[in-house]
């Protein structure tokens, strides 16, 4: 008689530099993603065929130290063997690094409170070959504290289709934003932003309007206007994607223990 399937939630860190984001390219089954490398070890650790769903569909070049994926299997390998299993198949820049058994009615995406993300801005006029890959390069000097001003405006539920792409008229784009943050240490500006979802290329959006502020292009009233008019596709230039990390996702309840 078979049993019911037992599902199981990962936490992953990677670096998405060479993947075309986390979501399996149906159309283009040749390009690199985290889920269909994540898919192969599943497989290959347990012989299933299966499908993984994420909490944040992370995009090309984007990192994640905090992904949280989740899926349904009948192998009865324990948690603590997923995490250790996964690892041997995954290749180098995508690692497992937690692995509970959940209830079936948890649900990865929808039982999230919150996502949290961290882009990185290299503010130097000379290159640095480790962070390249890590952070997004400016060279002309940023004023990390009017940024971090320009920021505040974020906090709070608004409607974000500013910081988006064209949407349709039956798109929600209001968000609530609990975080939004601006610091410098030395040459390294982090802007902090967490939110109960994000629309599509909000962030890099919305660090490319805080880079025309920080650079003195934009002012503070400007992006407060911004965000009141409304109008997608609005704010930018669109910043890079490698300065951009999924860091963490926040639920009301822990995911269970081990088994």
């Amino acid at each position: 008689m078979e049993t019911n399937p037992t599902k199981i939630v990962l936490i992953l860190e990677y670096d998405g530099t060479n993947y075309y984001g986390f979501q399996l390219q149906a159309n283009k089954p040749e390009q690199p993603t985290i889920q269909s490398e994540l898919e192969k070890a599943i497989f290959y650790l347990t012989g299933e065929e299966l499908r993984v769903l994420a909490a944040s569909r992370t995009d090309t070049g984007v990192h994640a130290k905090g992904q949280v994926v989740s899926f349904r299997t009948h192998s009865s390998i324990l948690p603590s063997t997923f995490v250790d299993g996964l690892n041997h198949y995954l290749p180098e820049d995508i690692a497992v690094r937690e692995a509970h058994k959940v209830t079936n009615t948890f649900n990865v995406r929808h039982d999230a409170l919150n996502r949290e993300y961290c882009y990185y801005i290299f503010n130097s006029n000379i290159r640095s070959p480790l962070k390249r890959h890590f952070a997004y390069q400016v060279e002309r000097h940023l004023n990390a504290e009017v940024m971090n001003q320009a920021s505040q405006a974020l906090i709070g539920e608004h409607d974000f289709a500013s910081f988006t792409i064209n949407m349709s008229n039956r798109a929600n784009t209001v968000r609530k934003v609990s975080r939004s943050e601006v610091k410098r240490t030395n040459e390294m500006i982090t802007f902090n932003m967490t939110s109960n979802s994000f629309l599509s290329h909000q962030i890099r959006n919305t660090i490319g309007s805080l880079i025309q502020v920080g650079s003195g292009k934009m002012n503070v009233d400007a992006f407060y206007d911004m965000i009141k008019t409304k109008k997608p596709g609005l704010a930018g230039p669109r910043a890079p994607a490698q300065g951009l990390f999924l860091m963490r996702i926040n639920y009301t309840i822990p995911f269970g223990e081990e088994n």
